[in-house]
């Protein structure tokens, strides 16, 4: 197993990564013990645990990194990076961060540079004053193609052309298809979009999973981590018993990468999702996989799976951190699907989750952790479970 090598210069201030000065090895053992330690505490069965696995990468494995524009102190110097360790509202350029590779270190670098010369300030979320927010560079690990996203207010109306002619300047080992500006002028932290100039190429790129082909905006949710991804789809492939004939519900589907990854056998695969644009870009996937089988259905989980006119005999569940809403996992187990196939970012509301799906006579069949984020304390949990 390769362990770690020096650590990233960033690594005493910066809060991307927590567990880095831990030898590989050791942060596997630690996120096992404390996978096992959690669903022990909630009475779960942990004899059927399998194994955790390790990412096939530890270093530069992040296709998709959120930047943000700030300062050390007040009036310093222009930063573009991650928050320090217990300061959120400052920031710390990290040019030099191992988690991604040299593209994204070069683009970073271009923009800050960029933006220091025109004496660009950063966006103040108390004031609501300022001018930039945020840069999102993504990467599809195996096409190489680049979408770099520069967020900001609209308290500036600045042309980026020359910008963007420095960035295609780069010589880049990828091959940036896009270079684009969001106005988000939403009062809250996270990214989002009120309006979009495309100043180069397109706002969305291409990677592949499995040799299937997904197209993925430059917002939207695509696992950070390629090649974990690819092997966390393989092995809750062999969870499932064959797919063929199977009606799959493909639940907070995302870009439907699971389903059409794992299940594109079935007979068919109905995919709900919040996000409209999200749904619409699953039922894209599916043609571009040329999976045939599938109806993507935009809105909550709590009201539409009771809108499907076919039962379900497998259900697919990747939900965010916080689980599944107690009133749509009731509505999930109600369905009576034979299987389901439950993958987690966080073993605390999965453990919650399994707890409860075991009211409703679902028991934990197996189990095993795929490590999708190496030098933090995240990872993600398959779990396979059966009606009794």
């Amino acid at each position: 197993m390769v362990e770690n090598k020096e650590l990233c210069v960033h690594y005493d201030r910066c809060g991307g990564c927590s567990i880095q000065e831990v030898s590989y090895s050791k942060q596997l053992k630690d996120k096992k013990n404390t996978l096992l330690e959690i669903f022990k505490d909630k009475n779960i069965e942990i004899d059927n645990f399998e194994e955790i696995l390790a990412s096939p990468d530890i270093y530069e494995y992040r296709n998709n990194m959120e930047f943000s524009f700030g300062d050390l102190k007040k009036g310093g110097t222009l930063q573009l990076g991650m928050h320090p360790r217990g300061r959120r509202f400052d920031v710390i350029t990290v040019d030099n961060c191992l988690l991604v590779d040299q593209d994204f270190r070069d683009i970073l670098s271009t923009i800050l540079k960029y933006c220091r010369q025109n004496n660009f300030k950063k966006y103040h979320i108390k004031l609501r004053e300022g001018f930039l927010r945020n840069l999102v560079i993504r990467k599809g690990i195996n096409t190489g193609e680049i979408v770099a996203n520069l967020i900001t207010t609209s308290q500036s109306d600045h042309d980026f052309s020359p910008l963007t002619e420095e960035l295609k300047a780069l010589d880049l080992k990828g091959k940036l298809v896009g270079f684009v500006q969001t106005i988000n002028d939403d009062y809250s932290d996270q990214v989002s979009c009120d309006r979009m100039k495309i100043y180069y190429g397109r706002n969305y790129f291409y990677d592949s999973l499995l040799e299937n082909k997904f197209k993925i905006d430059s917002l939207s949710f695509f696992q950070t981590n390629t090649r974990g991804a690819e092997l966390l789809y393989s092995e809750a492939q062999k969870y499932i018993s064959n797919a063929k004939d199977k009606i799959v519900y493909d639940l907070y589907c995302g870009a439907g990468t699971i389903s059409q990854s794992i299940a594109a056998e079935a007979k068919k695969i109905f995919g709900i999702e919040i996000d409209q644009a999200a749904a619409d870009r699953a039922a894209e996937n599916a043609q571009l996989n040329k999976v045939d089988n599938t109806q993507y259905i935009a809105g909550d989980v709590l009201e539409e799976i009771n809108n499907i006119d076919q039962q379900a005999d497998l259900i697919i569940i990747d939900p965010p951190r916080p689980g599944i809403n107690p009133k749509a996992l009731n509505k999930i187990a109600a369905a009576g699907a034979e299987e389901i196939l439950y993958i987690s970012c966080n073993p605390k509301s999965l453990a919650r989750d399994l707890k409860e799906l075991q009211l409703h006579n679902y028991q934990l069949e197996k189990f095993k952790a795929v490590d999708m984020f190496p030098h933090t304390k995240h990872l993600e949990v398959i779990t396979h479970l059966k009606k009794v």
